[in-house]
């Protein structure tokens, strides 16, 4: 079984909606920046040899279905650290088991309520160069992927990020069930609708 924590590398560097704490993006800027981004990732996964998306099945998954872009998506965040890292065990499409270690929670407000998120890294990291965010919401199961979808952010020095669900992803096993994806744990199922992001695959 392959695995997979974090996508094939895309290269479309977003101007807005980054990792790096707070800002007010031009909202058209935005929009046209991620809807460039998301061409380009149909782009690579029909013709990368590295696409997740079986040869066979590219002309019936592609182009990838998303919800509407919308920048009230896009969210600040302050991240909790979790101090000595303690260590979850995720179960993942295989049956099998992923040990991640809890870098901390990420804190934010989308529609007027509080809500967070646990940030985990692989464990034994001694360097942390990409925080996983692994999440289910409300729509899980019905219009998104029913095993959550990911997130992935750069670590900043301030502890402040910007969360950009509109950048939400589902796990490679959504469209190869070779690949090993990591479920969310509990703690990262909200209880909210994210209509934002992939969607579910087409049938």
């Amino acid at each position: 079984m392959r695995s997979q924590r974090f996508p094939i590398v895309v290269a479309v560097v977003l101007a807005v909606g980054c990792s790096s704490g707070p800002s007010a993006p031009d909202d058209n800027s935005y929009i046209s920046a991620l809807s460039a981004a998301r061409e380009y990732k149909d782009e690579q996964f029909r013709e990368s040899a590295e696409s997740p998306v079986p040869p066979d099945k590219r002309d019936a998954l592609l182009p990838l279905r998303y919800f509407p872009v919308d920048p009230a998506y896009n969210v600040s965040a302050a991240l909790k650290l979790a101090g000595e890292r303690p260590v979850f065990e995720m179960p993942t499409s295989t049956g099998t088991v992923r040990r991640m270690q809890l870098v901390g929670t990420l804190e934010f407000t989308l529609h007027g309520q509080t809500h967070s998120l646990g940030a985990f890294v692989p464990d034994g990291t001694q360097m942390v160069t990409d925080l996983f965010v692994p999440f289910a919401d409300t729509t899980t199961g019905t219009e998104t992927y029913s095993a959550g979808r990911y997130l992935d952010l750069s670590p900043t020095p301030t502890g402040f990020y910007t969360i950009d669900f509109n950048q939400a992803y589902n796990p490679y096993c959504a469209y190869n069930l070779a690949y090993e994806c990591p479920f969310p744990p509990p703690s990262n199922r909200l209880t909210i609708a994210i209509e934002a992001g992939e969607r579910t695959p087409a049938a």
